[in-house]
């Protein structure tokens, strides 16, 4: 994929996210002033995805990962909301099931892949499955290093089976993260996002750097690129990520398919 942009994660790159802006907002004086441009790229993913779902060439596949409160509902909500709930899917990936343990770990991935013509998005993927073995040592090292290396053959194989994939590493600071948490405390309608692991796994934010930015690195490849999105600037996330998926559903060139009959000969 030749899709260029500023955030994508090049190939053999050494990521230090610590390195990486957090905060950009692309230009923009307020969330007012961007809002005309994220409508406009809605309507374009949504005709994009017209094609895409009439064409049935192609899959495209969208991963979402971050932090406690980067985004990934909200980058959903506001990017996805106008296109046709036929064509798309949401799959989260939480602690495994007993009967997912008893499975290889990308079992249960596998089986949320998207078919030719569908938009699936993944809340959270895989990529936990290396990520928290990593950061709470649940697993050699060794062991990890082989999941990584089986994630990699994965996508290359969905890749190789007409499935675009593009991947986001929602890129927010520890001091965003702290006011969404404080918001969320003081909002009583928020208290159902709260959970006792948002404030466990805070206390491990310098290992969750450490692991992603070797994850990164490690799997950002031409064929399944990693975009790390500055993410403290909600609307400035939105619109970023919608240019990239955007751009990379126009680069397919896809077409209608054939009539199977003729229109003209139609009288009602």
């Amino acid at each position: 994929m030749k899709l260029k942009s500023a955030y994508r994660i090049a190939l053999g790159s050494k990521v230090r996210l610590s390195h990486l802006k957090t905060d950009e907002d692309g230009g923009f004086q307020s969330k007012e002033e961007a809002e005309p441009l994220l409508v406009k790229q809605r309507e374009r993913l949504a005709k994009m995805q017209e094609l895409l779902w009439a064409s049935k060439q192609k899959a495209l596949l969208v991963v979402l990962q971050g932090m406690d409160t980067a985004g990934k509902d909200g980058t959903i909500s506001h990017i996805f909301s106008g296109v046709n709930p036929q064509g798309c899917n949401v799959a989260s990936f939480k602690e495994p099931t007993e009967l997912e343990r008893e499975h290889d770990f990308l079992w249960r991935v596998h089986a949320a892949a998207p078919a030719r013509g569908m938009i699936q998005i993944f809340n959270r993927s895989h990529y936990e499955d290396v990520l928290v073995p990593r950061v709470h040592k649940l697993l050699p090292e060794k062991a990890v290093r082989r999941r990584i290396e089986d994630i990699n053959r994965f996508e290359k194989t969905l890749t190789d089976n007409d499935t675009v994939i593009l991947k986001f590493f929602l890129n927010i600071s520890k001091q965003e993260q702290m006011r969404r948490l404080e918001a969320r405390i003081a909002t009583p309608e928020k208290h159902w996002k709260l959970s006792p692991a948002d404030f466990k796994e805070r206390a491990y934010w310098n290992q969750y750097m450490k692991a992603y930015n070797e994850v990164l690195s490690e799997t950002s490849h031409g064929h399944a690129p990693w975009f790390a999105i500055p993410s403290d600037v909600k609307w400035h996330r939105n619109i970023a990520i919608s240019e990239i998926i955007v751009a990379a559903m126009q680069e397919l060139k896809l077409k209608y398919p054939e009539p199977v009959m003729d229109a003209s000969k139609i009288k009602l």
